[in-house]
């Protein structure tokens, strides 16, 4: 796996690559929201890019001739990227999920469309054992496109 941590002279510097994010979520294609973690600060923030394409599913219907990435979307994929922090700073954090259990001042700036690149910055706000709350940013070129804060569970994986 990659290292932990980027430094500030290599800003773009690739901290988990898809296979290594593949390894860390459960989530899997179409749901994935999350191509690459440029930066991490265990326990304190963590930095993720999702290349926003045509090929999306969610362009087909939303919306035809115009097409433009769901809201929601932009908040899943700030959860996922909060989740990878949180699956690997957790101690024993096989075997769990990381469920999103709240979402709080919401607010969208900017629709985010094919060709875009988001840039999703999240901050922990609290933790208590299996419960916690983080911020994040959504950006893209720079320019905010989304913000929420977002709570999450970790509960240990249903039998299969």
């Amino acid at each position: 796996m990659a290292s932990s941590v980027t430094s500030p002279e290599a800003p773009n510097a690739v901290v988990f690559n898809i296979t290594d994010i593949l390894r860390i979520l459960p989530h899997r294609y179409p749901f994935l929201m999350v191509d690459r973690i440029i930066e991490l600060e265990p326990g304190k923030r963590i930095v993720g890019l999702k290349n926003v394409t045509i090929n999306e599913p969610f362009f087909q219907g939303h919306f035809p001739g115009v097409p433009v990435m769901p809201g929601v979307l932009v908040v899943e994929a700030m959860a996922q990227v909060a989740g990878i922090m949180t699956y690997h700073d957790m101690p024993g954090s096989e075997g769990k999920l990381i469920y999103f259990t709240g979402i709080e001042n919401a607010k969208f700036r900017r629709p985010v469309v094919p060709g875009d690149q988001l840039r999703i910055e999240m901050e922990l706000l609290n933790q208590r054992h299996n419960f916690g709350t983080m911020r994040g940013r959504a950006s893209v070129e720079g320019r905010l496109v989304a913000e929420a804060t977002v709570r999450f569970a970790m509960v240990d994986r249903p039998p299969q």
